[in-house]
This record gives C-alpha cells, structure tokens and sequence, in this order.
C-alpha cells in the first residue's frame, strides 16, 4: 500500500482511503515544498497522485518534482502524475495543460463535476490516489462565501467519499480568510493538519503536528521538519 510521507510518520496505522485531510499553514511556513514531498513520496511508494496547483504554475511543480526524483514526463504519460492548472486562468489566460478547469466560478465548476469527476470516481479497478491541493480555498477570491462551501460539501468532499481508493490532502493558508470558514471545513475533515514557523530566539524552526485524526490514532505533538538541498522534507523525530 502507498505511504504519504510525513502525515503518516505521525499515524500508529495507515491513513484509510476515502479520507479528506485538511491542512491549515502560516504562509511562512514550508507547506508547498511539504506538498511536493508528499506527492513524490507516495508516488516512489506505488501511488498514483493528482496535484492541483492554485499559488504555482504547473512548470514550477514539474521542476520541483524532477528535483525529488520523479521522472515527470513519464508519470505524467502513464497517468501516474496528474497536474491540474487552477493558476493560469486566474491570470486571464487559457491553460495549454491536459488537465485544467474552464472556470473559476462554482455555478461551472459545480456542471463539470457532476458530468465528468464525480462518475470518474465510481468507475472500478482505480489503483490508490492521493488528491494534493496547495491552497484549495483560493476560489473565495471569484466565489461568495456561501457557494464554495455548498460546492465544497456537495462535490469536492464526495469526490473523496465515493471512492474508496482516493486520499485527498486540500490545504488553505491561515489568517486569510474569515475563521468560521475554517472552521466549517474542519468539520467535513477527516484529519487537520498544522504547519508553522517558529521563532526561537535568533533561529527559526518549521513545524507540524496531527490536530485531529478521525480514523486512526495518531502523535498530536508538534514535530520539527527539515529542507534539504534539493528542497526534500523529512520529518525530525
């Protein structure tokens, strides 16, 4: 079975598929490089994963993920490595990727979903995905509140739930967006995750911990991360 790196240091057990794992992180903090890791992680493991990215380009992705090991050209032929472009269209500009959304409005979005994602999800014989998103709340910036917690509940969490064999890790960084927000997707959460920086006198130190696990027990201690060279993170324990 594939293991997400890190998440599942901190676990006794694997992480049940079907999961949605909320992270909340400092923007200072090391949570894109994290993403990164996991997503390699689990692919050198024997997953397939999708990595949805909203703050970065997907070139930025690719080359952070060659970095990690990944041959990307590959993964992404054989289907293994999904990269989904939410970036460009936010800069008014058409994607050229393979996978890419039309619209950032959930009254589109919510159609594309019901159409093509959520019966792609039932379909048999999936091999296990993990679902990384780098900052899946950036869509309040061209939604009103009320709709992207509808969509969120209708169609992003039940694309998780129908099937069995996906994991998704959505993620939102902290102090951005009103705090009952927050609160409403940790309570649709199976797991929340925390990632800060910490100072310390004249250092620094990147840190992560397990808030809350439904399905597995789990280390809630706060646990130090370091960067490597090539930007790799592994946790300290």
């Amino acid at each position: 079975m594939p293991h997400i790196p890190i998440i599942e240091d901190l676990t006794e057990g694997p992480v049940p598929p079907g999961s949605d794992i909320f992270v909340e992180y400092d923007p200072d903090s090391q949570w894109y490089n994290t993403s990164l890791t996991i997503a390699a992680g689990w692919i050198k493991s024997g997953g397939v994963a999708s990595y949805n990215a909203y703050d970065h380009p997907p070139e930025s992705v690719r080359l952070q993920l060659k970095r990690l090991g990944l041959d990307v050209e590959e993964l992404e032929k054989e289907e293994k490595l999904r990269i989904w472009d939410w970036y460009t269209i936010q800069l008014g500009k058409k994607s050229q990727e393979k996978y890419a959304m039309p619209s950032l409005k959930v009254s589109d979005l919510s159609i594309d979903y019901s159409r093509t994602v959520i019966p792609d999800t039932r379909s048999g014989n999936r091999p296990l995905s993990l679902r990384v998103m780098d900052d899946a709340l950036v869509l309040l910036r061209f939604n009103d509140e009320r709709s992207y917690i509808d969509f969120w509940r209708t169609r992003l969490v039940p694309t998780t739930g129908l099937n069995s064999n996906s994991t998704a890790l959505p993620s939102a960084p902290k102090g951005v967006y009103p705090e009952y927000i927050y609160k409403t997707f940790e309570v649709t959460a199976d797991g929340i995750i925390d990632l800060k920086l910490e100072e310390e006198g004249k250092t620094t130190r990147d840190l992560i911990r397990i808030r809350n696990m439904r399905n597995v027990h789990f280390d809630r201690e706060w646990h130090e991360l370091k960067i490597g060279e090539n930007f790799e993170v592994r946790l300290e324990r």
